[in-house]
């Protein structure tokens, strides 16, 4: 990469740096049940709520749960349960459509991020009907006040009850982006163990590390604070302690509210201190392809974590102590290879693959330029590195089979170049 843009990347980072204590940012108030909800929004938004969902949230119970809530409340509602993975604009424009339509006043995302994320990204499009999602991509891009908005997880991982990011994928182009502004974090966030009892075993894992992830990149970047940092190190200490426990038996209701724990205060970091490249390449991934965003960063995280190489290693060493996996008198290089075989290992405890299906070769120069423009200059990361350099992700990640096709295709297409150049010669 020209140093001169690696230049301006650092110093982009060090001027946010720099206004990080000037920022707007709030923590959501924190609910312990959603029997709370109608009557905090009979003091903020009197009116009807949208509740934006998915169909997995209703089959499991858990929308009715709220609906309970908010019956018994007196409070009125009506459901948008469209919500896809890697929600796209077109989802977007129909639960605005069902909001506008049904005369709503406020916003309840229920679900996982897609939930959560769509619901913010509605609240982004009420503030500005002037703008398309596209126009607001990237940072500050709304600068006016959403709909009042709860937020109420039933995974514990993507925090995006406490973040001011929506990730969105464009329906046309595939091109999944963030909108990042101080607006779109919840006014409230209803952490209940409840709402999560009934997570299948694959997404209580990869819901998990998708926390860790946030947790790890918020923590090894260059613009953290003594609060991120705090915020960064309690989520991997409960997420060491807790994400087996609670993958091993559902049923456990401490691990799995310590687990809600982790995923907000991973949150938490990474809205302020931000994420890193692992993120920037799983949203292409999860873009292009629909591979949840969660099993993305599982796959991805280790990996990324060993390129750094010593630039994370002081850091990476630190959590490890955090962890309960290495101790201070450790050398750092020691310490962080612990802790990155810590993370290949729970993976593979958790069942989450070393290899992602479905990546097409020609797709990698394209979903790495998405990364990189992701990416730089924004996320303070440990070593800034182009999209050349990011496509050795896409391959490490790559299925071996698929890689063992894809070399027999060249080799048969270079096979019949140089038959043809026989016949013609000949």
């Amino acid at each position: 990469m020209n140093i001169f843009y690696k230049a301006y990347c650092r110093t982009y980072q060090a001027i946010l740096r720099m206004g990080l204590p000037a920022l707007p940012y709030r923590a959501p108030e924190i609910l312990r049940s959603a029997g709370e909800i109608p009557g905090l929004l009979e003091k903020n938004a009197r009116g009807r709520a949208l509740i934006v969902t998915d169909r997995g949230c209703v089959e499991a119970g858990l929308l009715k749960i709220l609906t309970d809530a908010l019956k018994e409340g007196g409070q009125s509602y009506t459901v948008f349960d469209g919500v896809v993975s890697n929600p796209t604009t077109d989802t977007v424009d129909k639960a605005l459509s069902k909001f506008t339509r049904e005369k709503c006043v406020s916003l309840i995302g229920l679900g996982g991020g897609s939930s959560m994320d769509c619901a913010k990204a509605v609240g982004a499009r009420i503030a500005r009907p002037d703008k398309t999602l596209g126009d607001m991509e990237g940072i500050l891009r709304i600068r006016k006040e959403i709909p009042y908005l709860i937020s109420v997880p039933t995974t514990a991982g993507t925090g995006s009850e406490t973040t001011l990011a929506a990730v969105i994928t464009d329906a046309r182009t595939r091109h999944k982006y963030a909108i990042n502004d101080f607006p779109l974090i919840p006014r409230a966030a209803v952490l209940d163990p409840e709402f999560t009892r009934t997570l299948p075993k694959n997404m209580t894992a990869s819901t998990g590390m998708d926390a860790l992830t946030h947790a790890v990149e918020a923590y090894i970047g260059r613009s953290t604070t003594r609060e991120t940092r705090a915020w960064a190190v309690r989520a991997v200490k409960l997420i060491f302690e807790n994400l087996q426990d609670v993958y091993d038996d559902g049923e456990n209701m401490e691990a799995r509210s310590n687990m809600m724990e982790a995923a907000y205060c991973a949150g938490a970091a990474f809205s302020q201190s931000y994420v890193g490249y692992v993120h920037a390449v799983a949203h292409s991934l999860g873009g292009q392809y629909d591979i949840p965003h969660g099993l993305a960063n599982a796959v991805l995280l280790p990996v990324v974590l060993e390129c750094y190489g010593s630039s994370a290693q002081k850091k990476l060493h630190r959590l490890a102590v955090a962890a309960g996996i290495a101790s201070h008198e450790e050398s750092a290089a020691a310490g962080s290879e612990k802790f990155i075989c810590a993370v290949r290992e729970m993976n593979r405890r958790l069942g989450i693959p070393e290899t992602l299906p479905g990546i097409k070769e020609e797709d990698i120069p394209m979903m790495a330029a998405y990364a990189a423009r992701e990416a730089d200059p924004l996320y303070p990361v440990p070593v800034i590195w182009g999209a050349d350099q990011l496509e050795r992700f896409y391959y490490a990640v790559m299925d071996r089979q698929q890689i063992s096709i894809a070399m027999k295709v060249d080799r048969s297409e270079n096979n019949a170049s140089a038959d043809k150049k026989t016949a013609a010669g000949s």
